[in-house]
């Protein structure tokens, strides 16, 4: 009944139902709202499948750098070696020539051209020479084996390489072993 106290119905009449009119109505509603909820379901699984994509494409990356770090480790020093076979053969050469002549002369030449040869290979890989004889004592680089009394140098500074030292890129393969000098001994 209608909520209206000033109607009254009318003797066999019905109250006037919305269900015509209004059955197309919630089912345009409900049909649409379907639809929506289609819509948001097939975008939640484009992007779903997308994710997964991503997901893949970047273990995928992830997996060839890994493959590509091992190789370059297992293989970085390739160059430097096949830099090291040219040293090996001039050695080689030079042991059989020495066998075959006594010429002093010959097999210092030899091993010049070796320590040549070996120079080249450490300079294209990037190994430096540390040889500090004059300079000041640093401990990052050098390794004091002894020190010398002397007045004509600073306390501190190296008079003597006892062994070469070697940096690759800046960093410290092997110190240089090095002789520093020290204040003169007060005369007693």
């Amino acid at each position: 009944m209608s909520s209206n106290p000033d109607y009254e119905p009318v003797a066999g009449a019905t109250e006037p139902s919305a269900a015509p009119a209004g059955e197309s109505a919630p089912l345009t509603e409900v049909e649409r709202l379907a639809a929506e909820l289609g819509e948001a379901q097939n975008q939640l699984k484009d992007a779903r499948d997308a994710q997964l994509r991503a997901v893949a494409e970047m273990e995928n990356i992830r997996k060839r750098a890994q493959r590509d770090v091992e190789a370059a480790h297992r293989f970085a020093v390739e160059r430097f070696a096949a830099d090291l076979l040219d040293v090996r053969d001039s050695l080689e050469l030079g042991i059989a020539a020495s066998g075959s002549t006594a010429e002093p002369g010959g097999l210092v030449e030899g091993m010049a051209a070796t320590l040549r040869l070996i120079d080249k290979a450490f300079e294209k890989a990037g190994i430096e020479l540390i040889h500090p004889p004059g300079q000041p004592f640093n401990p990052e680089f050098h390794e004091a084996m002894a020190t010398q009394p002397t007045a004509g140098q600073p306390p501190g500074t190296v008079l003597a390489v006892v062994q070469k030292g070697f940096k690759l890129s800046g960093r410290l393969l092997r110190p240089a072993r090095v002789v520093i000098s020290r204040a003169p001994d007060p005369a007693t």
